[in-house]
């Protein structure tokens, strides 16, 4: 490692005249380097220390670091608008770091979330120094992966991540009431009423921000065509080293974009998810310590891969597998050739009274499922009371994410749970799951929240996976095959434990709750939210599944 010069503040312009600011990080050797690039909107102070390395680290192992508040952040001119610039500004500042003074002319860029973004954002430019990127929990389609999931409003982040980024607005500004209104809801966010998204806050402090937009426009139209990433791998090809989490909430967006690009990319692709939330990247994530393998690795990793790509060096990395996943359970990295793309049924049964009896709804591998008298099985149901909506236990959707205990929420008659019989072996999960639910509900709008967890020899039910789907503007009575896509998982579920599938009508505060009246979140009134009796059905006909990612165990190294 070499010794780093202090850093350094530089600033450069962009085609539109904008002063952007940033801090470079040089080896105190003199010599000639490849420079790493991060594009950020928190204060380039931090430099996403919440997850990385310092940049000086990556620094004394022989590069140029560069750190950048994009425009209207910081101390950046210019007005921010949510990724409305980055692609011209980005391509701008890739150019300016490969000519700073001893660059070899060679960038690579990294970072998380925004930062994540700004990476594909700069690649649609095409410029000729991006030689590499290694883009982290990235929500590549704007609505299905960050904003919305099932077409349900995600709140807690939504609402949450708006009143951060007012803030700093507020702060540039010298608005000393708005920054402290603003500061004071983000950390206890305003959730009072769980149907209409509309924040009185934003409205009062922020009526230009982006909240705003994104909850008026609730389906996926034009708008978020236009604001997402486009064209890969065809408008840009580079190798990739891909990053996510089991617990981020916008692992949607890291699988579908490198799926996209290992499908169609001629360059070096390989994806690593950890056990972590969106932060930070440690051995505890939620309820649940992973032990001292999932602390975060990337660092290293990435410094193998820049090593790779910007410096030519033989690090072996391309002959490694290009998918390396944490099996939560087993507490190991595993090494993957591929995604696994397995699919497992199990199907819900029970005699009605799934929601009172955790004895009566079972979840069974390879069963037939019989009509009752009559020609039809007796299907649950489950009543959704607005007052009082089922709350959020952990997941990925909500703050702080991971494994939640869900012992007491499973005891609530407004979840429906079905259960297997105590595993007689390990049961090793890698991939997508879905559930298909046929239901009727009463009213012409209802939500369905699927929740996979684990259940100890002693009760305790530990979340493993969820997903949520909105269903607007149905006729009631109407029986629906509704499916919900759930978060992706790698787990190991040992012997005498079971598996559960918790299904409900709410997950408060992650999603909006639905009204019941077909309104959408930007317009629904909480006076007029409906309580709603969701009938749960699974017979000979129409039978209700859990599809899961059954894998055989990794075999053991000798």
């Amino acid at each position: 490692m070499w010794p780093v010069q202090p850093k350094q503040t530089l600033s450069m312009h962009t085609r539109d005249g904008v002063r952007l600011d940033a801090d470079v990080y040089y080896p105190a050797v003199e010599g000639d380097y490849p420079v790493l690039l991060m594009r950020q909107p928190y204060g380039r102070a931090i430099a996403s220390t919440v997850v990385y390395a310092h940049p000086a680290w990556y620094a004394a192992h022989g590069y140029i670091v560069v750190i950048q508040d994009v425009r209207g952040r910081g101390s950046s001119e210019g007005e921010f608008r949510l990724f409305a610039q980055e692609i011209d500004d980005g391509a701008d500042t890739v150019a300016w770091a490969a000519s700073l003074p001893g660059s070899t002319g060679q960038v690579g860029m990294y970072g998380f979330s925004y930062q994540g973004m700004t990476q594909l954002y700069a690649a649609m430019a095409q410029p000729p120094a991006l030689v590499t990127l290694c883009p982290s929990m990235i929500g590549y389609d704007l609505y299905a992966d960050w904003a919305y999931e099932g077409g349900a409003f995600c709140l807690q982040g939504n609402l949450g991540w708006a009143i951060q980024l007012a803030a700093e607005t507020a702060r540039r500004a010298g608005q000393v009431e708005a920054y402290r209104s603003l500061y004071q809801a983000g950390h206890a966010l305003p959730l009072s009423d769980p149907v209409n998204g509309q924040s009185d806050l934003l409205r009062q402090w922020a009526p230009d921000s982006h909240y705003h937009d994104w909850l008026h426009h609730g389906m996926p139209d034009d708008y978020w065509r236009s604001l997402s990433p486009q064209g890969f791998p065809a408008v840009m090809d580079l190798p990739m080293l891909h990053i996510g989490g089991w617990h981020d909430s916008y692992l949607r967006g890291t699988l579908r974009f490198y799926h996209l690009m290992a499908a169609g990319s001629i360059h070096t692709q390989q994806l690593w998810v950890g056990p972590w939330g969106h932060l930070p990247w440690g051995q505890q994530v939620g309820s649940v310590n992973y032990g001292p393998e999932a602390a975060s690795p990337i660092d290293r990793v990435q410094l193998r891969w820049f090593n790779q790509f910007l410096k030519g060096e033989s690090t072996g990395l391309l002959d490694e597998p290009p998918v390396q996943w944490f099996e939560m359970g087993s507490n190991q990295w595993r090494s993957l050739s591929q995604v696994p793309s397995t699919a497992v049924p199990y199907t819900l049964v029970s005699n009605g009274l799934a929601t009172i009896d955790p004895q009566d709804g079972q979840l069974v591998q390879d069963v037939v499922v019989q009509d009752a008298v009559g020609g039809t099985a007796t299907p649950d149901q489950l009543v959704h009371d607005p007052w009082r909506p089922v709350p959020t236990v952990g997941g990925h959707a909500a703050f702080p994410a991971g494994a939640g205990d869900r012992t007491a929420v499973d005891c609530r008659t407004d979840v429906a749970t079905y259960t297997t019989a105590p595993l007689p072996d390990n049961l090793h999960l890698a991939g997508a799951l879905r559930a298909v639910i046929h239901c009727t509900a009463d009213a012409p709008g209802f939500d369905l929240c699927a929740v996979v967890s684990s259940v100890d020899p002693t009760g305790r039910v530990m979340s493993i996976s969820q997903g949520y789907q909105r269903m607007d503007d149905i006729p009631p009575g109407q029986r629906h095959a509704v499916e919900v896509t759930l978060q992706p998982t790698c787990i190991c579920i040992p012997a005498g434990h079971a598996l559960r599938l918790s299904l409900s009508a709410a997950c408060f505060p992650a999603y909006a709750v639905n009204p019941g009246t077909g309104d959408r979140t930007h317009d629904a009134q909480l006076i007029q939210a409906q309580i709603i009796t969701l009938a749960i059905h699974s017979a000979a006909t129409h039978v209700s599944q859990l599809w899961l990612p059954v894998v055989e165990p990794p075999q053991e190294t000798p």
